[in-house]
């Protein structure tokens, strides 16, 4: 039976985390100091998220892939992907610095890690002042100049820096050295994919007292060694009631949504589940053309529900107002 799901988030703690996130939710761990990542849609495999609502609560977004296959993410994702979601959704609450780090893209990270590589973007939430981040480097690079850079700890003086604000959309490609700086909040829609080759961590140390490693032969291996073009930072303005895009890729579709009546959307021609980032607000969404008892969920601040492939007649129904990320993958 399928109806719009939500998850239960998986929270991690990071020594960068904030308390920002944290207080969008009800079950974060009592253990959790500072919550740096909420997972809000994952397949990741250790790291699955699972039904918070209706019949199938408490089944994990592999269970209902298995069963449910193309009805549930789409015919053409179905076939390019098989039981393996195509992304990963998530929320970052930055109070320091991220480590300046690379991602693969896919051929290398199926050849290397037996994963999809992590073509991601970012999009900036209400901050504190000063919210920034790195994205790509400014200038040529070489492994001796990296190299040097590292050891004398200079490495974040050869990336762009951008200054940010809400709803600016950072897209980052494979291959592009980036970083969040300190006081940065984002949303994050990803490749599935938990692959990250930090190049320096300005000598920080975890819990055990020991620096946290390094893959920098890794990093050499797939980053670009100049400013890479596509990586951009833009603000797209928002339509009030309707959908304006803010990311196309081969990945996925990534539109903002600013509601303050009820909307509904059509899917009749979109061949892919939907998700729905809540970045702001609340609002109930409603499949009008589900059969099951459970084809209303409410969404908050820092919830997500996915919409199966199969239900194609959405409507939204704002309380108030609210903004909503509404992400599917076009093949």
């Amino acid at each position: 039976m399928l109806y719009p799901f939500k998850f239960t988030p998986q929270f991690f703690h990071k020594l960068w985390g904030g308390h920002t996130i944290a207080q969008w939710y009800d079950h974060v761990p009592a253990d959790f100091e500072n919550v740096g990542e909420a997972w809000v849609i994952s397949d990741v495999e250790k790291y699955p998220t699972m039904v918070a609502n209706g019949p199938h609560a408490g089944d994990s977004l592999q269970d209902l892939l298995e069963v449910y296959m193309d009805e549930l993410v789409g015919g053409k994702v179905y076939e390019a992907f098989g039981n393996q979601f195509p992304l990963l959704l998530k929320f970052i609450d930055a109070v320091d610095d991220l480590s300046i780090q690379v991602h693969p893209d896919d051929e290398y990270a199926i050849e290397h890690e037996d994963s999809l590589g992590k073509t991601e973007m970012w999009y900036v939430m209400p901050s504190p002042d000063h919210a920034a981040i790195y994205l790509g480097w400014n200038k040529e690079m070489d492994t001796a100049r990296i190299s040097a850079s590292i050891a004398d700890g200079t490495l974040a003086e050869h990336l762009q820096h951008y200054e940010v604000r809400e709803g600016d959309v950072a897209f980052i490609p494979t291959g592009t050295v980036h970083a969040m700086c300190r006081d940065t909040i984002v949303a994050e829609i990803q490749e599935n994919s938990d692959l990250t080759y930090r190049l320096y961590d300005y000598n920080r140390v975890g819990n055990d007292g020991r620096k946290r490693p390094l893959k920098l032969a890794q990093a050499l291996d797939v980053m670009a060694f100049g400013p890479v073009k596509d990586a951009t930072v833009t603000h797209p303005e928002p339509v009030m009631n309707g959908a304006v895009n803010l990311k196309k890729t081969p990945y996925f579709t990534t539109n903002l949504m600013s509601l303050d009546r009820p909307v509904q959307r059509d899917y009749m021609l979109l061949d892919s589940f939907v998700a729905y980032m809540c970045v702001s607000g609340s609002c109930t969404v409603t499949a009008a053309d589900g059969e099951a008892e459970d084809n209303s969920v409410s969404l908050r601040l820092g919830e997500a529900v996915l919409i199966p492939a199969s239900l194609n007649d959405i409507v939204i129904e704002p309380h108030d107002r609210c903004k909503l990320l509404e992400i599917y993958v076009e093949i």
